[in-house]
């Protein structure tokens, strides 16, 4: 799609699902500068005519009659079952594809979405927004910027909400873990883990509403040898919501809260000369108790600017798609995601199975 920067006409786009999220995709085009919306789909036409209203644009019946209406790129915020099928007609027209996470249902499908876009040189970008939440922009400048990233040693997330009753055709794997899949994968270079344990139990739906997944990476001599474990927790059935990730290395320490838009950084570097010294006072014998651990060690708040997660990701999209470079989540970070959060949910069942084993 390079050729659209070369003649500065608008990017014409679309949005194909104007639900909960879609709808916001909508919103996001119909406001950005050098961008067309050209109309929005929706199972629903009154939901899709409804949205149309609002932001000035055509209603369409079926993707095809959006594609006919002539679109550079498309947001797919349908339900996860159906995005295949409606990722396709665009796919094969060349039309750059956002598709929200998951990518798909289950890695199979995953890898015919991946296959499509390859086979018809289409960008393939999905909508793993906490990539661009302002919190995870500020760990990624503050560490890369430094020169100094965090080279994870142990991983540990809680994303937990009461239930919504949104998602039900999904478990809470690919409905909310699938989120912190893609930040660890990422801060783990992109490779998938070497060893998965899991357990979940199903409350309200046919499926796990909470889960707890232990993931192991053995780490190469580039990355400093030994093990990294990510033990990553998800719930729909908490009284409160919590969205937190913790992530230590040898070089340092990260607590992210995306809820609260907070973080805190603690380098190695930076406390070198105290750790030092309370190493020697502890081998001296000296007794510590009476201090006080949060003073001792410098803290750095993180600086979060104030943009909106999903602007930002639909600017990197279209970014992608004018450029033709590799979008920031593409489609081989989105199939490992499927296939990850896939092994979770099946050593789930392993877990089960086995209790169900002992028991009888």
């Amino acid at each position: 799609m390079s050729t659209e920067s070369s003649n500065n006409r608008p990017l014409r786009c679309g949005a194909v699902g104007v639900g909960r999220m879609g709808q916001h995709h909508a919103r996001v085009y119909a406001e950005m500068e050098g961008v067309e919306l050209v109309g929005v789909v929706d199972a629903n036409f009154d939901r899709a005519k409804e949205i149309a209203d609002k932001f000035g644009c055509p209603a369409f019946a079926s993707e095809e009659d959006l594609l006919a209406a002539g679109v550079d790129a498309v947001s797919i915020a349908v339900p996860t079952t159906f995005h295949l099928k409606s990722a396709t007609p665009f796919l094969k027209a060349g039309v750059a594809c956002l598709i929200e996470k998951p990518l798909a249902q289950s890695a199979d499908e995953a890898e015919q979405i991946k296959k499509l876009a390859e086979e018809h040189d289409a960008c393939l970008m999905v909508g793993h927004i906490e990539r661009f939440n302002p919190i995870m922009r500020a760990m990624q400048d503050a560490t890369e910027g430094s020169g100094e990233p965090i080279r994870p040693s142990f991983i540990e997330v809680h994303r937990v909400s009461p239930m919504t009753f949104r998602s039900m055709d999904i478990g809470v794997v690919m409905d909310m873990m699938i989120h912190d899949l893609d930040v660890v994968l990422m801060l783990m270079g992109g490779r998938e883990p070497d060893e998965v344990q899991a357990s979940g139990v199903a409350v309200i739906s046919e499926f796990e509403d909470l889960c707890n997944a232990r993931l192991v990476w053995n780490k190469t001599e580039e990355e400093g040898g030994g093990q990294c474990v990510a033990n990553v927790t998800a719930s729909r059935l908490a009284m409160k919501t919590e969205r937190v990730t913790r992530i230590t290395g040898e070089n340092g320490y990260i607590k992210i809260d995306y809820a609260a838009k907070t973080g805190t950084l603690i380098r190695k570097t930076a406390n070198e000369i105290q750790m030092r010294e309370v190493r020697d006072q502890l081998r001296s014998g000296e007794d510590l108790t009476d201090m006080d651990w949060t003073e001792l060690i410098n803290i750095e708040p993180l600086k979060i600017d104030g943009g909106e997660p999903i602007v930002k990701e639909i600017e990197a999209f279209l970014d992608a798609v004018r450029s033709g470079e590799q979008p920031a989540v593409n489609a081989e970070a989105g199939f490992a995601n499927v296939r990850t959060a896939e092994r979770i949910v099946a050593a789930i069942k392993l877990s089960v199975g086995d209790k169900a084993t002992a028991l009888s």
